[in-house]
């Protein structure tokens, strides 16, 4: 049944007939974030701003996590690497993003032991061969990797890899809808909420934003149609003038969610205050390893020396990663910050809206 549904939404009659609906629609001027960053992609891959009314506006949220991760972690993640005996495992994105003085990019060409992994099992491999040194995973990520890197903690405690270490800066993305709704420079008439993360955590995790913020939400996939599908559902409420919790992705996101991987998430993991870039902290959005894991929670472990961090001049991701500026207001943008040179992590990741707007928008 799911593969039927996604042949479905990849039926470009289906997209032109949500576009006739949405251009037919009476509505009212609406502002709509897409909060995922693999929703900002495609709606620029696919070129779905073009054909929308001018009265509607997308704008990108905080989606992407390794645009959100604060300087003073990126800083963190190249101390770690300059400690003896230490190898650090990331995932790709996090390897050209900028730190106040260097990057893991520059640090690696230096003689540095990182080396880039496509799951933190990945890592765990690494550590098993080589005990004699310790292994850092850098865990950046939200509700969608988060559970799989708790899951590597306990696989680490369980086959005894004392050499297994984890900096988590992971984030949890209602906490930061939930700060958007309430910041007084950010307008939001409705969310496009995120797929992958939906699918662990669920739809009810959103409901406190329609009920007690009156904001209309829609669950998202990430064909076009899907994309289209949502911002009709949302454009119906906003006129209507009552802003329901939608599920648009039922394919693969459920009510509840996944509840066996937050489990998992929540054995190892628990809430902390987080800086994120641009929003600064938010109470209870990021996720601390437990004390019973602390012997493998590489803050705790290692004696990590962070310089006082300085975010990069004049760049305007953080702006952009809450929705109050495009890429296009940032005096640095195509200009000293390309992908060839990135300034901010907004140019670098590949769900970053700088370099999403670099490559698509004309």
């Amino acid at each position: 049944m799911g593969i039927k549904h996604l042949e479905e939404y990849r039926d470009p009659e289906l997209a032109k007939r949500l576009i006739d609906r949405i251009g037919k629609a009476p509505h009212r001027p609406a502002r709509l974030m897409e909060v995922c960053g693999t929703h900002t992609v495609s709606i620029f891959r696919s070129g779905i701003r073009s054909v929308l009314p001018d009265t509607i506006s997308l704008v990108s949220g905080p989606g992407c996590p390794v645009c959100v991760t604060d300087q003073r972690d990126i800083d963190a993640f190249i101390a770690i690497s300059r400690l003896d005996g230490v190898i650090v495992a990331t995932f790709g994105d996090l390897i050209r993003v900028p730190g106040s003085i260097s990057s893991l990019q520059k640090e690696r060409a230096d003689g540095r032991d990182i080396r880039v992994v496509y799951s933190a099992m990945d890592a765990l491999d690494i550590a098993r061969q080589h005990p004699d040194q310790q292994v850092v995973f850098l865990g950046v990520g939200f509700e969608t990797t988060a559970p799989t890197i708790a899951a590597s903690i306990q696989a680490a405690r369980m086959q005894g890899l004392a050499n297994y270490l984890v900096y988590s800066a992971h984030k949890t993305v209602p906490a930061a809808l939930e700060t958007l709704v309430n910041a007084p420079d950010v307008r939001i008439d409705g969310f496009i909420l995120p797929g992958h993360v939906s699918v662990m955590i669920g739809v009810n995790a959103y409901a406190f934003l329609t009920e007690r913020y009156k904001i209309p939400c829609v669950v998202a996939g990430f064909e076009p149609a899907d994309i289209l599908s949502a911002v009709y559902k949302l454009i119906l409420q906003i006129d209507a003038g009552r802003p329901l919790l939608e599920n648009a992705y039922p394919r693969a996101v459920t009510p509840e969610g996944n509840r066996r991987a937050i489990q998992i998430m929540e054995d190892v993991f628990e809430p902390v205050d987080a800086v994120w870039r641009g929003i600064g902290v938010i109470a209870g959005s990021g996720l601390k390893i437990r004390e019973k894991f602390a012997d493998m929670d590489a803050a705790v472990r290692l004696d990590i020396q962070v310089p006082e961090s300085q975010p990069p001049k004049g760049c305007a991701c953080g702006d952009i990663l809450k929705g109050s500026k495009t890429p296009l207001e940032c005096p640095l943008y195509q200009k000293r910050c390309t992908p060839m040179h990135p300034i901010g992590p907004c140019m670098v990741s590949s769900e970053g809206t700088c370099a999403a707007y670099y490559r698509y928008h004309q």
